[in-house]
């Protein structure tokens, strides 16, 4: 009869790859994020094809340029519950110094 002899090489490998890629982190390039200033411009926003809303009332806040993983990444509009005495002002990026910043939207007080 003949008995096979397990193979310690292979799991021998697979462990020394799991435990020395453990220590292993990939980190997004922040040279374009500088203290919340992304040195890239934002592309211009999309245009969005705005369906009707759910329920009268409803608004409508728009998509916006993200800065997410080093890059810009647009964030589709959606219609939400309107705050009573509140308005929406919608995500927008201003200029500050070399870079952009994002001013995220809100509910403000009317």
């Amino acid at each position: 009869m003949n008995q096979r002899k397990p193979c310690y090489a292979g799991l021998a490998a697979g462990l020394f790859l799991a435990t020395v890629l453990t220590g292993c982190v990939i980190a997004p390039d922040q040279r374009h994020n500088v203290g919340g200033v992304v040195m890239v411009a934002p592309p211009p926003p999309r245009v969005e094809v705005i369906g009707v809303a759910p329920a009268p009332g409803y608004i409508w806040q728009g998509g916006y340029w993200d800065w997410v993983g080093g890059r810009h990444e647009w964030m589709n509009g959606h219609w939400a519950t309107p705050h009573p005495g509140r308005h929406w002002v919608a995500d927008q990026w201003v200029r500050q110094g070399d870079g952009w910043r994002l001013r995220r939207g809100r509910w403000q007080r009317d």
